[in-house]
């Protein structure tokens, strides 16, 4: 084994890394929804809706927000168990991240209703609001918690594109031989 044998593998973890740290830049540091991604996780959204139709009022309000983060959530794990890709697990993290950055804004909007929507009930101000669990002067601390979530999200995902390459640089060649 050469010591560039292991190089494709390192530019794919930095380069994960990298576009995890750049989506968590885009969502956090510009404090703003991910260009496309945005558009996805609306689109996600409105899907969550879709599928809770049949369940209480509240359930059908929160289950946008929920969805739009649980679906990349479900293919991080799809990727990391089935697939054992962890890069690809890790930037779906950092996705599920800046979704829950999305939805920590709707969520804090919830008593001013100022954002625009695409029609019908802004939908943190029912499950918040006297309808629901009648807690809108907690729409702050919950959106600060699912904001929160979102940047460890993203945070763990740099992290874990970094891992692998770090813990194989620690390695004896032995050992680094054994993991390919």
């Amino acid at each position: 084994m050469t010591a560039l044998s292991g190089l494709p593998v390192l530019w794919r973890h930095l380069a994960g890394a990298a576009g995890c740290a750049l989506l968590g830049v885009l969502a956090f540091g510009r404090d703003a929804r991910v260009p496309v991604l945005g558009w996805i996780d609306l689109c996600m959204h409105e899907f969550g809706h879709v599928v809770a139709i049949a369940s209480p009022p509240i359930v059908v309000a929160m289950m946008g927000s929920i969805t739009q983060v649980a679906l990349p959530l479900a293919i991080a794990a799809y990727f990391l168990v089935a697939r054992r890709e962890v890069v690809s697990a890790m930037l779906c993290l950092a996705w599920a991240g800046t979704s829950a950055h999305d939805a920590s804004a709707y969520i804090a909007d919830a008593p001013y209703e100022r954002l625009e929507l695409i029609g019908g009930t802004h939908d943190w101000a029912y499950a918040l609001g006297p309808e629901g669990f009648d807690a809108l002067g907690s729409a702050g601390a919950v959106a600060g918690a699912v904001q929160a979530a979102g940047f460890v999200m993203v945070a763990v995902a740099v992290g874990g594109c970094l891992a692998g390459p770090l813990r194989r640089a620690g390695m004896e060649p032995a050992e680094e031989r054994a993991l390919d």
